[in-house]
């Protein structure tokens, strides 16, 4: 699992069977990467969210759509976990 934020909708005006009825999500990643991911749960540009990879990911989706990354949730708030620096 990754967390990537998303950047925008992708729209395709022909996609394979399994794809046909899937959002699609442009996300950029933490060192500027991007990617692009099946949405089930409705994402908006902005929003950060946590990733789920390989055949996991067609097993997230919950029907048969030829994917290696979907979005799995939307993350409300986390914290740093940084070890506290010493003075």
């Amino acid at each position: 699992m990754d967390i990537m934020q998303v950047e925008d909708s992708l729209v395709c005006t022909r996609r394979v069977a399994g794809l046909q009825a899937v959002s699609l999500r442009i996300l950029r990643g933490a060192k500027g990467e991007r990617a692009v991911a099946v949405d089930t749960i409705g994402t908006r540009p902005g929003n950060w969210v946590f990733t789920i990879s390989g055949s996991a990911a067609r097993s997230a989706v919950g029907k048969p759509v030829l994917t290696d990354l979907c979005i799995g949730g939307i993350i409300d708030h986390w914290e740093d976990a940084a070890p506290p620096t010493r003075d």
